[in-house]
């Protein structure tokens, strides 16, 4: 076929709206609800996420828009009542929205929404202000064991993996995990201002977060809650310092309500393609994550599984 032959047949068909869902989807002027405020690990997954779908030309623009709060309940609700049937939005999502979900118990429900991939994982890192009086997580366990709300705990919102990573440690070491002094925050920009400020006496995050100001001296890391060191990461894991908690965290994409199947299976391809960039690539190296790619049936079970697992250790923990 003659090129502009071709070009005649594209036009005619997008203006008769038949042109094959792939193609709909690359010229697609996307939709991203960050459902956390700037700088925190939504924030930076969501924008290198966009970044990515324009990189590898799965989308012709990305639109991002923020709506903090409530573990993400909130930019949950106004992504589910706002976006139903468009097949040309997606939200970021991940554990943190499950825990939130399970001890908020917002008015929408994540199974509203159109699930499509898990992205990747990560373990959170807890840390001390450079001039913090605890030099080690030894310190801090130490002063909870004598006034476990003295010690006043910094993170996402309630039910992020750090809040109950925080009341796990808690039980390990034989505080009460009830009277927890949890502080959440709407975006990782608040949270590292309130370590650093020293308004609060231990603050945890995934690692890049908290990277460029514990290079620069400014935050003292005290423990990892992987079951090994992280790569290239001289931190002591809880573990290693007899503290038998291992928690991580995994960050999500999901797509409106009531898509259809050939909808859905189009937005799967288009973020597969985008994780298979080089932007995505470059992110995923410079931010430490760990590709967990999963899709499908399988990702649709393992949020079900999640929500059960997250439930039970929540109870166990006195979170519920």
């Amino acid at each position: 076929m003659r090129r502009d032959t071709f070009l005649k047949s594209m036009l005619a068909m997008a203006a008769a709206g038949t042109l094959p869902l792939s193609a709909r989807a690359a010229a697609a002027n996307i939709k991203l609800m960050i459902p956390a405020n700037p700088g925190g690990g939504w924030d930076t997954t969501g924008r290198a996420l966009g970044k990515a779908l324009q990189d590898a030309a799965a989308a012709a623009t990305v639109q991002y828009e923020n709506k903090g709060g409530a573990a993400g309940a909130i930019g949950l609700a106004q992504f589910v009542n706002a976006g139903k049937g468009d097949p040309n939005t997606l939200m970021v999502m991940g554990a943190v929205m499950l825990g939130g979900i399970i001890t908020g118990k917002p008015p929408v429900s994540l199974t509203q929404a159109t699930p499509i991939a898990r992205l990747t994982s990560e373990y959170n890192v807890f840390v001390v202000p450079a001039d913090s009086p605890f030099k080690t997580m030894k310190d801090v366990i130490d002063q909870m064991k004598k006034d476990t709300g003295s010690v006043k705990w910094g993170g996402g919102s309630r039910g992020s993996t750090e809040h109950i990573a925080a009341a796990m440690i808690a039980r390990a070491v034989g505080a009460d995990p009830s009277r927890i002094n949890y502080v959440p925050f709407r975006g990782g920009g608040e949270a590292i201002a309130a370590i650093l400020g020293g308004n609060v006496s231990v603050g945890g995050s995934g690692y890049s977060e908290f990277a460029q100001y514990i290079e620069s001296g400014k935050m003292r890391p005290i423990g990892v809650t992987s079951a090994t060191r992280l790569k290239g990461v001289n931190v002591p894991t809880l573990k290693e310092q007899g503290i038998d908690v291992e928690i991580g965290n995994w960050r999500g994409v999901y797509a409106a309500p009531g898509i259809t199947p050939e909808q859905r299976k189009a937005l799967t391809d288009m973020v597969l393609k985008a994780t298979k960039s080089k932007a995505w690539l470059e992110s995923m190296e410079k931010n430490g994550w760990t590709d967990a790619w999963l899709a499908g049936p399988a990702f649709d079970a393992f949020v079900e599984r999640e929500f059960a697992s997250l439930r039970a250790t929540m109870v166990k923990a006195g979170m519920i």
